[in-house]
This record gives structure tokens, C-alpha cells and sequence, in this order.
């Protein structure tokens, strides 16, 4: 059954279709040890992941305690990236269900696209670690396009590489970046509350929430009335 042949769905990676924060702020801390500084917890840190590996190490530096020196110290971001490639899946998994639903979903016809603001390279090493690559037409980090989310372009630019269509097309995300670039794009949202949140997720200006992956086809179905409405 091809009922949704036609239809796009774009989709954040840290916190929407991966739970990565085990393993981002073991890179973190791991950076911050090198400067004698206490180790941030996962917990209280999740809030950190999803804005690009220069703002997770100003943020978690400033939860440590000090502010990392970006013009002095350039190298430490080649040092987190470096210690993040090494790491990237020792922790990292797929949310529960979220296999399955992309699975069935391309059964129906859909196109899935990565629309993230982690780099194209190392979208490409996480989801190969976790063989996932191959069901995306496209991973589409702010490198491989104009513009990063919250700007419409990134959402825009990633449908019209793959060729979709914007009044058939649908953002998933978990952050203020992705419902941001939704409402620029003027495409429908759905916020995972189990993401990596930086408002609460009822204040993030999304339009379905989405609280668990087994319940995603019915927020598609939701999003799609509101597509075409």
C-alpha cells in the first residue's frame, strides 16, 4: 500500500531519531578533564545537544564553570571532533520504534531526509555506525545546503534536492532550531518531547507533540490534515 506516495518527511538526527547525548557528552567531559574541570551530567546536560559541537563545548563549559577560550584555543574543537568520531556509537542508539516506523513508512511511500545542523560527515559516520543510512534519500547537514535551521532554506533547499513537494511535506524535530525552520518553511511540525528539548516542549511553537515513536503514524496523520488544510 502506497497511500503516501508523494510525501516528505524531514527529520532532526540528535534527539529526534537518535539518543546521542550518552555519547556527545562523553566527548564533553572528556574535553573538559583535559582542563581539570568536573564532568557535566548526562542528565542535566541534554538541554546542551543539537546546536553543533561549538556550542555544546561553550555551554558545557560555562556548566562547569569556565568559558572555553575559542579564539585562543582553536584546536579544542578539532579535539572533541576527533574524540566524537572515535566514540560516536558506543552509546548512541535509535529511540525505541523509530526502525520500525521508518521501515513501514517508506513501505507507504514516503521519502525520508536527515535535516540536521550536525555536519554532513558526521550525520553520515553515526548513521552508518548504526546502519540506518540507506533508508534516506538525503542527510542534509547546514554544509550540504545554504543555511542552517532555524532558517527555512535548510528545510527547503533538503526537498528540493530530493525533489519533494513543500504542501506535502512534514518537519519532526525536538528543538527551537527545527520547529523554527518549520514555521519560516511553513511546514507542519511535530516536537518529540523525548528529545533534547531546550523550552518546554509545549513552548516550542511546534504543532503535534509527540511523546513516544510507536505513536508516530497517527501525529503523521494529524500533521498531513493540517499539510492540507
Amino acid at each position: 500500500m502506497r497511500d503516501l506516495d508523494g510525501w516528505t518527511l524531514l527529520f532532526d538526527l540528535d534527539g529526534t531519531l537518535v539518543d546521542s547525548a550518552p555519547d556527545l557528552i562523553g566527548t564533553l567531559n572528556r574535553m573538559l578533564a583535559l582542563k581539570g574541570l568536573p564532568a557535566v551530567p548526562v542528565s542535566s546536560a541534554r538541554h546542551l545537544v543539537g546546536h553543533g559541537a561549538r556550542a555544546l563545548l561553550r555551554h558545557g563549559f560555562r556548566e562547569a564553570g569556565s568559558v572555553w577560550d575559542e579564539a585562543g584555543e582553536p584546536e579544542l574543537f578539532d579535539r572533541f571532533i576527533a574524540d566524537y568520531v572515535e566514540h560516536i556509537a558506543e552509546h548512541t542508539r535509535p529511540f525505541p520504534q523509530v526502525v520500525e516506523t521508518l521501515d513501514r513508512l517508506s513501505d507507504r511511500g514516503v521519502v525520508h531526509v536527515v535535516a540536521t545542523n550536525k555536519r554532513t560527515d558526521l550525520s553520515l559516520t553515526l548513521l552508518d555506525a548504526l546502519d540506518l543510512t540507506g533508508r534516506f534519500a538525503l542527510v542534509a547537514g547546514p554544509d550540504r545546503v545554504s543555511a542552517r535551521k532555524p532558517d527555512a532554506a535548510h528545510l527547503l533547499d533538503a526537498l528540493e534536492i530530493v525533489g519533494g513537494d513543500r504542501r506535502r511535506a512534514v518537519m519532526v524535530g525536538d528543538a527551537s532550531t527545527d520547529t523554527g525552520a518549520a514555521k519560516a518553511a511553513a511546514l507542519p511540525c511535530i516536537v518529540c518531547t523525548f528529545g533534547y528539548n531546550d523550552l518546554p516542549p509545549a513552548e516550542l511553537g511546534g504543532d503535534i507533540m509527540l511523546d513516544h515513536w510507536n505513536d508516530f503514524e497517527a501525529a503523521l496523520e494529524a500533521a498531513r490534515r493540517l499539510q492540507q488544510a
